[in-house]
């Protein structure tokens, strides 16, 4: 079939205008020697805050604006080389190969100047120097989150969204000037089994002026509407975006917070210990291991009892700055009460998990990735009559009664122009992310997101499945 030249000329503009406008690169990061896959290694835009992270693949994909399609492409990881591709060499046939790469301690032990010498000392460097290494002005951050829950069989919950953090600085308390809202929303899949008398119960004695006991109720006196309401009301509490960014748990920014994990009585709760120097982007890197203290750490979470924890992790800090680069923490039960809680509630001795990973940008390093990792009690289990059900209900108890949350941030752009800033805070601002919003097919044609490894695709995919089902 022919077309008018007019309609040839238009359909060709078009194309032009959309191939031109955006690139999207995906590849797969390995390491050189065993040829297996590198996770959360950094891949961005030379000179910019765009960027992504690889999946548990190794894979990842970036969506590049057509202003930087003649940048260059860096690829890092912490103890391997970096690979720096100009884009218009890019090459999506062959993997892009890191060789691990690692300095010896000898090689940073002769200096002009005093340094600190022991994993303590240098996490107090570090926390010294925060006003010179945080954001000292205001910022907004763009980036996608992906809150994933699950029991051991399969997912029941996922939202998929996009989110602007607003922060005013490093100086400044963030519980009353950081703001998050809730930009765009991709997914929103909520099948979870909702009858936890344990939670209505909380929700109870929280929000009202008398004390309940969860032994004096019963599923058939409560109405399915109140506990969707109790469990939204836990959803808030416990997952909600201001725990991760006003929260005890963003150390380094709210290390002046009350009750600080990394305050000043860190060494009471935490003790660090060098292992050795990695390479990272070119430069050295201090790997220090967090390991308990004294005393027990404790997250003071209002109507939760969420204390008697030991710590455990590892911190990574800049040789020549100090400055933090990478956090990987976690919070283990402790004390008698809380592994007895955690087991029974959870069934593991592991309450959070949390992983921070930072980037540097015009000298100042912001968040780049954050993943947190809590179990979560939303299911009470199944009540066994008799001996036969009584083996359902173990198998039941252990495949869906536990259940567990992981939010996944991946921020790919950074805004530090005051008045950008300015008309982005006069809109209304929203950080309720359980609340479905609708979809705008254009914005997530354009927008970065983190790519998901095939085996929770998989998952994915079979939870939209049902999701679909389920509505129907």
């Amino acid at each position: 079939m022919k077309y008018p030249s007019q309609i040839v000329y238009l359909l060709f503009f078009l194309c032009s205008t959309i191939s031109f406008a955006q690139k999207e690169i995906s590849n797969q990061v390995v390491d050189f020697f065993n040829e297996t896959p590198i996770e959360s290694a950094s891949v961005y835009i030379k000179s910019t805050a765009i960027g992504t992270v690889t999946n548990a693949d190794g894979k990842f994909v970036l969506r590049i604006q057509k202003e930087n399609i003649a940048d260059t492409l860096v690829v890092s990881s912490i103890g391997y080389s970096t690979e720096k591709i100009p884009l218009e060499q890019f090459d999506p046939s062959e993997p892009i190969y890191l060789v691990e790469e690692v300095a010896s301690l000898d090689e940073v032990t002769i200096e002009a100047e005093p340094r600190p010498k022991t994993g303590n000392d240098i996490v107090l460097k570090a926390i010294e120097e925060l006003p010179e290494t945080m954001p000292d002005s205001s910022y907004i951050q763009k980036g996608f989150l992906r809150h994933k829950e699950r029991n051991k069989r399969e997912f029941k919950w996922l939202i998929e969204s996009a989110i602007s953090v607003y922060d005013s600085g490093y100086s400044v308390p963030a519980k009353k000037h950081l703001k998050i809202n809730v930009d765009q929303m991709r997914k929103s899949y909520d099948l979870r089994d909702i009858d936890s008398l344990f939670t209505y119960t909380s929700y109870l004695n929280q929000t009202s002026s008398f004390r309940t006991n969860p032994k004096n109720l019963k599923r058939s006196q409560v109405k399915t509407a109140l506990l969707k309401k109790a469990i939204k009301w836990n959803d808030n509490r416990i997952n909600g975006l201001q725990n991760i960014f006003q929260g005890k748990l963003n150390m380094f920014r709210n290390v002046d917070g009350k009750k600080a994990l990394f305050g000043e009585n860190i060494l009471d709760t935490h003790q660090f210990k060098l292992d050795t120097i990695l390479m990272d982007n070119e430069r050295k890197l201090y790997k220090i291991e967090i390991t308990k203290g004294e005393n027990h750490v404790g997250l003071d979470t209002k109507g939760i009892y969420n204390e008697g924890y030991h710590a455990k992790g590892w911190v990574y800090i800049y040789y020549d700055n100090y400055a933090i680069k990478k956090l990987e923490y976690e919070l283990v039960a402790a004390s008698k009460e809380q592994k007895h809680r955690s087991k029974r509630l959870f069934d593991t001795q592991v309450n959070h998990k949390l992983v921070i990973n930072y980037k540097e940008f015009k000298g100042k390093m912001y968040p780049n990735y954050i993943y947190y990792e809590t179990p979560k009690l939303v299911n009470i289990g199944y009540k066994a009559k008799n001996r036969e059900e009584e083996l359902l209900a173990e198998q039941y108890n252990k495949e869906e009664r536990y259940y567990y949350t992981i939010q996944e941030i991946l921020f790919s752009d950074i805004i530090i122009d005051h008045d950008k800033i300015s008309a982005e805070l006069k809109h209304k601002w929203d950080m309720d992310i359980f609340s479905p919003k609708p979809y705008n097919k254009e914005f997530w044609e354009t927008y970065n997101v983190l790519l998901e490894s095939e085996d929770e695709e998989k998952l994915i995919q079979d939870l939209s499945q049902r999701a679909s089902l389920f509505k129907e």
